[in-house]
């Protein structure tokens, strides 16, 4: 445990962003024992002057011209910083000297509008924790000087077309740079110790209780009485970044005798693909995130029908432990990510073993079966995941506890 420190937590995702974030869970979590800056990604020059008429960068102009507060305290030892500064867009650059140059003046602008908030609040030998922030995170050690700065990937972003330009040289000398890296799969750990030994699988946090329906309180949706059982299906976004659209058909045209139930919005290949014209798939739509339980439950079998790909290969899939959190049997693409969950998930190399797996996962779903499920999902909270993230740091750097 680390208890009474200041810690600065930097990432690519700021505090009002509408989806969920790993990064500000993990600090809410920092909060409860530490005080905490969660410090925004500046503003990017022509991102502020195309988007203008929105309300988030609205605020962040009046905060720019001094009409409002940078630093806003958002909880118990918890404050969020919405950087001055105005950083220059600069991945389009070509020549990669060049953007290092114009990199660094970025970083330091950033740097200065963090240190002038650590210096209002007194914080003292901070830990600077970086969540995926590679560019300006490169020199943010050497600008603000932590008594430890940790690196946080949890996404292969440099196969991502934005952060591959620049990122596959920088990322590494980032990894090398931090005193501590934690990643929350396998394959990351085995990536940035390439680089840096300090390097830590911790795991993800996971907030399940929407899922908990241990009091059977959770409904199935009126649209399932339509649907004919058994039920397999997926719930969330439909991409074709992730999913694999041949699979879903391979799998929908060999088992007839099942419905194929897909909720969530669609990409414009899931729209335009053969599953909308096969008669035992059912495309159900974007649903309310507090509705989503209730679609888990219709389904007898569940399937995160991941590709094999570099987005897909290191991700720790959340969705499997909501899945798991309701104890439904899971059959699921085998990838390195996955074998942490190999105990309790039905794991398929080919689209064959899908069709086979299926009816064993109906078969075998038994009552043990879904309370090692349910018991396994409720392990993955934050408060663990930042345990972890705490005796990942004092291995690394000595912190006395």
């Amino acid at each position: 445990m680390i208890k009474g420190k200041d810690i600065i937590v930097v990432g690519i995702q700021a505090w009002d962003i509408e989806i969920g974030s790993n990064c500000k869970n993990i600090a809410l979590e920092f909060s409860k024992n530490n005080r905490v800056i969660y410090v925004n990604p500046p503003m990017v020059r022509s991102v502020m002057r195309d988007q203008k008429h929105k309300e988030t960068i609205q605020k962040r102009i009046r905060i720019k011209n001094g009409k409002e507060d940078s630093l806003v305290e958002i909880g118990p030892n918890l404050w969020n910083l919405y950087p001055k500064t105005l950083i220059e867009s600069i991945n389009w650059v070509p020549i990669h000297a060049l953007f290092k140059i114009l990199n660094k003046r970025n970083a330091f602008g950033f740097a200065n509008d963090i240190k002038a908030a650590t210096v209002r609040l007194d914080f003292k030998k901070v830990i600077l924790f970086n969540d995926s922030s590679m560019f300006l995170g490169l020199h943010l050690k050497a600008l603000l000087k932590p008594e430890t700065y940790a690196y946080y990937m949890r996404d292969y972003l440099v196969k991502v077309p934005y952060w591959q330009k620049h990122g596959e040289r920088i990322e590494p000398q980032v990894v090398k740079n931090a005193d501590v890296v934690l990643t929350n799969s396998e394959f990351f750990e085995e990536f940035c110790r390439q680089y840096n030994p300090h390097s830590y699988m911790v795991g993800q946090g996971c907030d399940v209780s929407l899922f908990n329906d241990e009091d059977e309180a959770i409904k199935i949706p009126e649209e399932f009485k339509e649907i004919p059982s058994p039920v397999f299906g997926y719930v969330g976004s439909l991409t074709t970044l992730r999913l694999d659209i041949e699979l879903l058909e391979f799998v929908a045209e060999q088992k007839k005798d099942w419905s194929i139930v897909l909720v969530g919005p669609e990409d414009d290949d899931f729209k335009n693909s053969n599953l909308h014209k096969l008669s035992n798939v059912y495309f159900l739509g974007r649903k309310d995130v507090l509705e989503l339980p209730n679609y888990v439950k219709g389904l007898d079998v569940t399937t995160n029908p991941q590709l094999k790909n570099n987005l897909t290969i290191g991700n720790y899939p959340r969705k499997i432990d909501e899945y798991l959190a309701m104890g439904k049997p899971i059959v699921a693409t085998n990838t390195k990510a996955m074998q942490m969950f190999k105990e309790h998930v039905y794991l398929a190399d080919t689209k064959e073993e899908y069709v086979t797996l299926i009816d064993k996962a109906m078969i075998e779903n038994t009552s043990d079966r879904i309370k090692n499920r349910i018991e396994y999902a409720k392990s993955h909270t934050w408060t663990n995941n930042v345990k972890t993230i705490y005796e990942s740091i004092i291995k690394a750097t000595k912190h006395s506890k």
